[in-house]
């Protein structure tokens, strides 16, 4: 990574929309459970991992869940499959899910896309539930889909990242394997890569924001 390329740590969905107006590459840090589920979708063979907002947020910034419901739809076209919500809460029915969702499945529905599933937000455990690969599978979540949602709806380019064991990895390698995408994406205009807690009140996720920045740090 160039040297003049900057590394900052940030915290909340308000973190994550200044973070992407600024141009920098947004890393979203859910430990418990939305970035960790979603590395491990990846794990799993997932052909691309979205996050989005629930209906209802009080994140003082703006998010549009509906157009990630469309870009979800447009990616499983090009995939030619369907898509995976998991949405909360993780003990509960599908329709108490799905409830929560409903401005994502209308997205979704515009660009004829078709969701295969609603599953729970289990971090290594949920795709376990049900085979990920090739699909495309969003993540609707308070903290770490309002986050991701936040940068994505202010023009961001958004990933994620965990330092929790994932499906096919543990240690220090999903911390490794973060910020290896980080860096991959980085792109030559970005003024550097925003590494977001998704909750300032999580210490898991404080901690492991900072562990993750550490690695993108120049040596």
């Amino acid at each position: 990574m160039e040297r003049s390329k900057r590394i900052i740590v940030s915290s909340d969905a308000s973190g994550a929309f200044h973070a992407a107006r600024e141009g920098f590459l947004v890393v979203v840090v859910d430990v418990i459970d939305m970035s960790t589920t979603l590395e491990s979708a990846l794990d799993s063979g997932a052909y691309a991992v979205l996050g989005a907002s629930p209906d209802f947020t009080r994140a003082p910034v703006n998010v549009a869940p509906e157009k990630i419901g469309r870009e979800a739809a447009q990616l499983a076209r090009e995939a030619g499959s369907g898509i995976i919500v998991i949405s909360e809460p993780r003990v509960g029915k599908d329709n108490e899910r799905l409830a929560r969702c409903q401005k994502l499945i209308r997205g979704i529905e515009q660009e004829k896309g078709f969701v295969e599933a609603v599953l729970p937000n289990l971090g290594a455990e949920t795709p376990r539930l049900l085979e990920m690969k090739g699909r495309v599978v969003v993540a609707v979540t308070d903290t770490g889909g309002v986050a991701y949602d936040a940068a994505y709806t202010a023009g961001g380019r958004v990933t994620t990242g965990t330092i929790a064991r994932t499906l096919k990895h543990k240690g220090t390698q999903p911390a490794q394997i973060a910020a290896r995408r980080a860096q991959e994406l980085l792109r030559d205009d970005d003024p550097g890569i925003a590494v977001i807690a998704a909750s300032s009140n999580s210490l898991e996720d404080v901690l492991a924001a900072q562990y993750i920045a550490n690695l993108l740090l120049p040596s």
